[in-house]
């Protein structure tokens, strides 16, 4: 009998004395219930840790914590697969899973297949190693592997080769919509190829812009699902293995006993989760004390300040609504009736002095109108939001979608201000649906309100900016529903004009709305991280050049 504990743990990256701390409370969690305890990847460090992997500094320090982490086991701790940076005699650095027993590492495992694709640039910052041979543990061959040599079958096949029993990955997978199906797709190729069961442990927590969503999950030697692990937070579970007595002359193991499965969240629940534990994470691991918002009345700003809520609890969300003369009635009222919904701190800031101020300060120089007068609007905001942000060290989120950052509807040092944005890649869409879905639902992990916490009239109303007067979002860009379509075909697809106009969408449309999007892209450098939900975030996931003479090729 093998007793093998999953651990999905939220590391700090960087913060290596926390993260052997806890690494350490697990081991000390586990003795005398598991014989081997299998890490996420990089648990000791992190993960990603981009170009901190190639700084001498960093390397020495990892090697050292890891060295004292293993000198302060426990007597007759369980072993363990951790998974680390690791540097090498000949000066390589490697993506590693240590084998540690009795306090001592009895063998090394570097990752040998390196992505470099998406937010992953691994052949940049580690050394690829050569494939892996099963590491032996109380007379069982385990095969140790790093994320992606699961995802493609060499590695696999040199483990069953060499004699492996199971398949154990230690992973840091990122969560976008449909990640699972992808993640256990792959698995079960390497369980069909093989013969082998399966043991996936996925890192859970927000790292930056991208999210791992911990679901980790055990599989059988038919790919059956043996166990699924919550998602979206720190978790451990315990299973038991013993030689398969229908597996023939050859030995391998199989699951005994497991706890329980979770149910998976639905697709709009898991991105709620996941923007949730994102914002949180990024807000506690930087060390700010709350957050600010600038409410407009609208959906954007009022989903923004529900998930805040959520993520940190309502007392450490000030909400703040700046009127101009253009500002309707009902805006101001939605604004307030959304912040005490949430049971955030709210506070006016009318504009209307500063903007006189501001015109007649530019008087000598130009008139103040159009879209000079709308964009001065939102940089004023932006001015008010970054004092309150500077007085309090208190952070400020922008509250654009996907949609609008897409195609430039937006101000730069205006309302894109601030340090980070939740919905950076959520279309605006799948903004009224995730609204819809919090008023009914409440999210697990949240520290915020039960119940509505959006009125239904922020809901029902014609998106605007409300720069100007009776302005609609629809004066300037398509029908969202439409927009949403097109600009789905040409981010996450890269679908060309012809099968873009197949779906129904008018060719000039599409013309402009690409135009924009390509247009935009100096702006989106500019514009605060946010988080990844989808397979082509704005950022490393979608790397486009700002100077460009591509776009007047739609002219020929």
């Amino acid at each position: 009998m093998l007793k093998i504990a999953l651990a999905q743990l939220n590391p700090v990256l960087g913060a290596l004395h926390d993260n052997a701390e806890k690494i350490l409370h697990v081991v000390r969690d586990c003795a005398g219930r598991a014989d081997l305890i299998v890490f996420n990847e990089l648990s000791l460090t992190g993960y990603p840790i981009e170009d901190l992997a190639r700084k001498p500094f960093f390397v020495d320090s990892a090697r050292r914590y890891a060295q004292e982490m293993i000198a302060a086991l426990p007597d007759h701790h369980p072993a363990l697969a951790l998974s680390t940076l690791w540097p090498a005699v000949d000066g390589k650095v490697y993506n590693a899973i240590l084998f540690i027993e009795n306090k001592t590492v009895t063998a090394v495992r570097p990752k040998h297949e390196l992505p470099n694709y998406g937010v992953f640039d691994e052949v940049r910052n580690f050394d690829a190693g050569p494939l892996p041979e099963p590491v032996t543990f109380k007379g069982y061959r385990l095969g140790l592997m790093t994320c992606e040599d699961m995802w493609k079958p060499a590695v696999t096949a040199h483990l069953k080769q060499n004699g492996a029993e199971i398949l154990i990955a230690a992973n840091g997978s990122p969560f976008e919509t449909g990640k699972f199906n992808v993640r256990t797709g792959h698995a079960r190729d390497r369980v069909r190829e093989s013969g082998l069961p399966l043991i996936y442990v996925n890192q859970a927590g927000g790292q930056d812009e991208i999210v791992f969503d911990g679901a980790s999950f055990m599989l059988d030697k038919n790919g059956e699902t043996v166990l699924v692990c919550p998602s979206h937070c720190e978790h451990v579970a315990i299973t038991s293995w013993a030689p398969d007595k229908q597996a023939g002359a050859r030995r391998i193991l199989a699951c005994t006993a497991a706890p329980d499965s979770v149910p998976l969240y639905d697709e709009t629940q898991s991105i709620y989760q996941t923007l949730l534990l994102g914002l949180r994470d990024y807000v506690e691991k930087n060390g700010f004390s709350g957050v600010v918002i600038g409410m407009s009345g609208g959906v954007d700003s009022a989903l923004t300040a529900a998930l805040a809520a959520d993520a940190l609890g309502a007392d450490r969300v000030r909400c703040v609504m700046m009127p101009s003369p253009h500002t309707s009635a009902q805006s101001i009222k939605d604004a307030k009736t959304c912040a005490m919904l949430i049971g955030a701190h709210y506070a006016e800031i009318p504009l209307k002095t500063a903007m006189e101020e501001f015109a007649h300060l530019l008087r000598p120089a130009m008139e103040v109108k159009g879209l000079t007068a709308e964009n001065l609007q939102a940089r004023l905001r932006g001015v008010i939001l970054m004092a309150l942000s500077n007085a309090s060290g208190d952070m400020v989120l922008a509250t654009g979608n996907k949609s609008e950052t897409a195609v430039g509807y937006a101000t730069l040092y205006g309302d894109m201000c601030g340090g980070f944005a939740p919905l950076k890649d959520v279309y605006k869409t799948l903004v009224y649906e995730l609204c819809r879905w919090r008023n009914a639902h409440f999210p697990d992990h949240a520290l915020g309100r039960e119940g509505r916490v959006i009125p239904e009239t922020i809901l029902s109303k014609p998106p605007t900016a409300e720069l100007r007067d009776n302005q609609k979002d629809e004066d300037t860009l398509p029908p969202y529903d439409a927009l949403d379509d097109i600009l789905y075909c040409l981010i996450e697809c890269d679908t060309g004009l012809e099968e873009i106009t197949a779906r129904g969408h008018d060719r000039e449309t599409v013309n402009e709305v690409w135009r924009l999007l390509d247009g935009a892209e100096f702006k989106r450098r500019q514009g605060a991280p946010g988080i990844k939900i989808t397979a082509k975030a704005f950022g490393r996931d979608r790397r486009y050049p700002i100077t460009s003479g591509f776009i007047s090729l739609l002219d020929d």
